[in-house]
């Protein structure tokens, strides 16, 4: 069948690796220092690799394609799910008798909607969005995610509230060397995401930026 997908200019690529961490598919991979789709039936077409190419080297295309494989992409998810819960319980029966963790949180407040839009804290920073649930679902958050970064959290469902023009304020404002964004599997986290996304294109900055993805088990999906 004849239908919309990616196609990745490998002239072009500079092997960053943020096209393959935004495709919630698992489509893309970094080869030989390259972007490139391993999987035309993972590819739903719908382009969340394309905002935060910095080279433009990824586009859309209409061409002879399997079509888009639900079942495959959700099986494959949950291999990933399994090998990430192993790992977790190695981890956990290595490191149980280790000391307490001190909180990495570095700055006050972390609400999206109470944070400042400028402060000493966002000069040269590593900015955190993340939805409230992900630090409750994902027990080493303070490790893995706040760690040397500014957080922000918020909730698009319980808020009411599209955050994307304060996070474009706080972005155009102060020198944010790169955004991670962590989310829910849940459909609602989807907004935390998207209004991020906009914030980064409307802000005129090329900055380099990742989603991250939560099961509601606790376990990451994809990075």
């Amino acid at each position: 069948m004849v239908r919309q997908i990616i196609h990745i200019d490998e002239e072009k690529c500079n092997g960053c690796g943020i096209c393959a961490k935004a495709c919630h598919e698992s489509a893309i991979a970094i080869i030989d220092g390259k972007a490139k789709l391993i999987r035309d039936d993972y590819c739903d077409g719908m382009g969340d690799c394309l905002p935060g190419c910095p080279t433009g080297a990824i586009t859309f295309e209409n061409r002879e394609a399997p079509q888009y494989d639900r079942e495959a992409v959700e099986a494959n998810m949950k291999r990933k799910r399994e090998i990430n819960r192993r790992t977790q319980e190695s981890v956990e029966e290595t490191g149980s008798n280790a000391a307490v963790p001190a909180s990495q949180l570095t700055n006050w407040p972390v609400q999206i909607k109470l944070a400042p839009i400028q402060a000493p804290y966002f000069q040269g920073a590593k900015l955190l969005i993340a939805a409230d649930c992900t630090a409750y679902a994902y027990a080493n958050f303070h490790k893995d995610f706040i760690r040397g970064k500014v957080t922000l959290i918020g909730c698009p469902k319980l808020d009411a509230i599209d955050y994307s023009e304060k996070l474009t304020e706080i972005i155009k404002s102060n020198d944010i060397t790169s955004v991670t964004i962590v989310r829910m599997e849940v459909p609602c986290c989807g907004g935390l995401a998207m209004a991020a996304q906009k914030a980064l294109q409307n802000s005129g900055k090329l900055i380099p930026w990742q989603i991250v993805t939560i099961s509601i088990d606790g376990q990451i999906l994809d990075r």
